[in-house]
């Protein structure tokens, strides 16, 4: 059995090679499949319209729902996985997903499915936090930059991976691309079979029933690290406006009634930069391995900027995506370190409600995205370009500068092994 000794304040601690494979590929799996039954819905959004006889902006409250309610299971998940262990947590959490998936491809009306996207969004939110905190608690320290990128690196995975089930949409329906989705249940029966609980959640929980030591509550964690909290939440606002502006509106909005490029062009452009955002987040992970974390992702972030105008400005089919890739490669770079960095930057006894809630309330301070996008073009009168050149360019350097300024506190918290 092969294993890795790392030291850690003095201490050699070994990790089985082959487990910590099997708890990075699981929360992998989860993290993508996840992902994919997200997209599912916004690929379909007019055909459930069509189905419930309801209008696109009545069924775009769907995906809105969903989004809605992801901070409030960050909390709940992570606060169950805190208390209860990360393995346990994450099984409920990816059996919920599923069979909602499925539920909603027998929905009998559009408020049972808005009602079901609803809760959907409980299970996605929680997710996220506790597989985080399964993979950094159970891998070697020296691997942490590059799981981290290859997590998250499960969400443009399960964008391309919802592309290619989306072809299936002819042959089976939206109900049935629901149905499909709900495989993603196979994950909890990997990590139910491989996986084992997070080692370091077992020593603390060992710790407080001996009576040695007590963990303090999240917000005891919130009332004393107030402008920890306020950073996380902030730069996490700042990631995801540098994602959802770079993505929301780009494809369909942007290339295809603006750009009037052909769907085939379009679909071609999508699938190959979010293979270059899967790159970017392993390949700005495992760099975070040698140049620290906070370095590395205020230069993913930095390197954004210069391809911005060419990503937006562009009007031929190359150019619009080369500086697609170019700025995925970046932004998913920047995104691939996040997993790691707010682990690590998190207390111990809330590593997986911290990290989530705060990926989660950032979500939702950012959902107002399309809108602030869509306000500036028609403020601006030239069309998206300016506007997601000015949102994204902004995100990024809000990112770079809160991520340099926060240099010394994140040493603290962090040195890498």
């Amino acid at each position: 059995m092969a294993t890795t000794p790392t030291t850690i304040s003095g201490q050699v601690e070994t990790y089985d090679v082959a487990t910590s494979r099997h708890v990075v590929a699981a929360s992998l799996l989860a993290w993508l499949l996840d992902a994919c039954d997200f997209f599912i819905v916004l690929f379909t959004l007019d055909d459930v319209a069509r189905s419930f006889h309801a209008s696109l902006e009545t069924v775009l409250l769907a995906p809105t729902l969903t989004l809605l309610t992801r901070p409030i299971g960050a909390f709940l998940c992570g606060h169950a996985a805190d208390r209860y262990g990360r393995k346990p947590v994450m099984i409920t959490t990816i059996v919920v997903y599923s069979t909602i998936e499925i539920l909603s491809a027998f929905a009998p009306n559009l408020m049972i499915f808005l009602l079901l996207r609803t809760v959907f969004g409980i299970a996605l939110g929680g997710e996220w936090g506790v597989g985080t905190s399964l993979i950094m608690e159970s891998i070697p320290p020296s691997w942490r930059g590059t799981a981290s990128g290859l997590l998250q690196a499960g969400y443009p995975g399960g964008y391309l991976l919802a592309s290619l089930v989306f072809l299936l949409l002819p042959f089976i329906g939206w109900r049935g691309l629901f149905i499909l989705g709900g495989s993603a249940v196979l994950a909890a029966v990997y990590i139910w079979l491989r996986v084992p609980e997070s080692p370091e959640w077992l020593r603390r929980k060992h710790t407080q029933n001996t009576g040695t030591a007590s963990a303090p509550g999240m917000w005891f964690i919130v009332r004393n690290n107030a402008a920890l909290c306020a950073f996380a939440i902030t730069l996490m606002a700042a990631f995801n406006f540098m994602s959802h502006g770079s993505q929301d509106l780009y494809p369909k909005v942007f290339l295809g009634l603006e750009r009037h490029l052909s769907h085939p062009s379009i679909t071609l452009i999508v699938v190959i930069y979010n293979i270059a955002a899967i790159a970017g987040g392993l390949f700005f992970g495992m760099l975070s391995q040698k140049i620290t974390r906070q370095y590395s992702i205020a230069l993913a972030a930095l390197l954004a900027l210069p391809f911005l105008p060419l990503w937006a400005l562009s009007h031929s089919a190359f150019w619009l995506a080369f500086g697609a890739v170019c700025v995925q490669f970046c932004i998913q770079g920047a995104w691939g370190v996040v997993p790691a960095y707010l682990s690590e930057l998190s207390p111990a006894s809330v590593r997986a409600t911290f990290p989530g809630l705060a990926y989660q309330c950032g979500n939702l301070i950012a959902a107002s995205n399309a809108l602030l996008q869509t306000g500036l073009a028609s403020w601006f009168g030239t069309g998206l370009a300016p506007a997601m050149m000015l949102t994204v360019g902004a995100a990024s350097l809000v990112v770079l500068t809160l991520i340099l300024l926060n240099a010394r506190l994140y040493g603290r918290y962090h040195a890498v092994q």
